[in-house]
């Protein structure tokens, strides 16, 4: 089974849009498929691991580079 991986781009959007967007992305996924996820809301940094911990998707890693806030997250 192969995984598939998408990168969306949320930069310039607003709290709670990154979030709401992040959801509706995987809810479109199947279990082992890793989105990552540009933001550039300082918001985004509580509200992508919170979403996580409802959603339970795993959060593999995040990093910020130049304003930008990077989230890769697999599908649980």
């Amino acid at each position: 089974m192969s995984s598939t991986k998408k990168t969306i781009n949320l930069r310039g959007l607003k709290c709670p849009l990154p979030a709401l967007r992040t959801r509706k992305v995987l809810k479109g996924l199947s279990p082992g498929d890793v989105v990552v996820v540009e933001c550039t809301d300082p918001l985004s940094a509580i509200d992508i691991p919170h979403l996580l911990s409802e959603t339970g998707d795993t959060l593999e890693g995040s990093e910020q580079a130049d304003g930008v806030l990077i989230f890769r997250i697999r599908k649980a």
